[in-house]
């Protein structure tokens, strides 16, 4: 008797694996094409026309690129919230890479440190902003009354109308305020690294340095690159703390390119001009994290 033929599948039919697939991904692609691809084609419109926040619209083309790569505040906010990304992701990864050296080992008193330092996150930038105003103020805060006390300064300081001194404080706040995230992570990671590497290491005679530049770093440069990366796109978007301690003055010095926008859409009213410069910072930050990626891909 001869065997039946297999039945054939049909051009372009999916298998059944490959079924399974589909509908796995299918929620996640969704998502996406509601949350993200349409909002940016809407946002994409929108930047192309007069659109204000109330009343009717016009299409207007390229105008509102040209006027946002032409305004005298927004082009010295790019240039201000770069410089403020550079100066503060550096000191926020070295700090927070000192905290999880300090708290990853379960001794005595690590989970008490473990929650002191993870508590300025919890709290908030905005909360810990509010309190800064207050410290901050001349004659009467605390941190002009620690400086007199320690012969530093004559304690009347006015911290927050002067850009560089605004900036100043405003970073070593963000230190504080942030740094124990990027303590957690590192800290699970190091967790993570099995101790038969460092007792191999004790062996070989490795001493503390060695074992942290030669076993510890590579093995958490995933880790260390995500906290990079989720530094750099939280400072390239930095808002809150500005507008609560400087709202963006003396002047513009410390206004930011998320001030630009907020300022434009809502004060200007000009949700099209607003909109246009929102879309020129969304292709700064993919274009700096895309040179992350590509800096701290998988070499052979």
């Amino acid at each position: 008797m001869r065997a039946r033929p297999a039945p054939r599948r049909r051009a372009g039919s999916l298998t059944h694996p490959a079924r399974t697939g589909f509908l796995l991904v299918a929620p996640a692609v969704l998502f996406v094409l509601a949350f993200v691809f349409t909002p940016l084609v809407v946002a994409g419109y929108i930047s192309l026309t007069d659109f204000p926040l109330i009343g009717p619209y016009h299409f207007t083309g390229l105008k509102n690129y040209e006027l946002a790569l032409s305004d005298p505040v927004f082009l010295p906010s790019i240039g201000y919230t770069l410089l403020y990304t550079a100066i503060v992701t550096g000191p926020i990864l070295v700090l927070g890479y000192t905290l999880a050296v300090l708290v990853r080992a379960n001794r005595r008193g690590s989970t008490l440190l473990r929650t002191i330092f993870f508590l300025p996150f919890i709290i908030g930038l905005t909360t810990i902003s509010f309190t800064t105003l207050l410290e901050a103020q001349p004659n009467s805060g605390a941190i002009n009354a620690l400086l007199k006390a320690l012969g530093i300064t004559d304690g009347s300081t006015a911290w927050l109308v002067d850009g560089p001194l605004a900036t100043g404080l405003i970073i070593v706040m963000v230190l504080w305020g942030t740094s124990g995230l990027t303590m957690v992570l590192l800290m699970s990671a190091m967790q993570g690294i099995p101790r038969e590497v460092y007792e191999s290491a004790e062996l070989d005679g490795a001493g503390w340095w060695r074992t942290e530049r030669y076993i510890t770093l590579p093995m958490v440069r995933r880790t260390l690159g995500l906290c990079a990366v989720i530094s750099v796109i939280g400072s390239l978007l930095a808002f809150n703390q500005f507008y609560i301690l400087t709202q963006g003055g003396p002047g513009s010095e410390t206004t930011t390119v998320v001030m630009s926008v907020y300022r434009r859409a809502f004060v200007d009213l000009q949700l099209g001009a607003s909109t246009a410069m929102s879309l020129i910072l969304v292709l700064i930050i993919a274009v700096i994290a895309a040179v992350q990626f590509w800096l701290l891909r998988e070499k052979d």
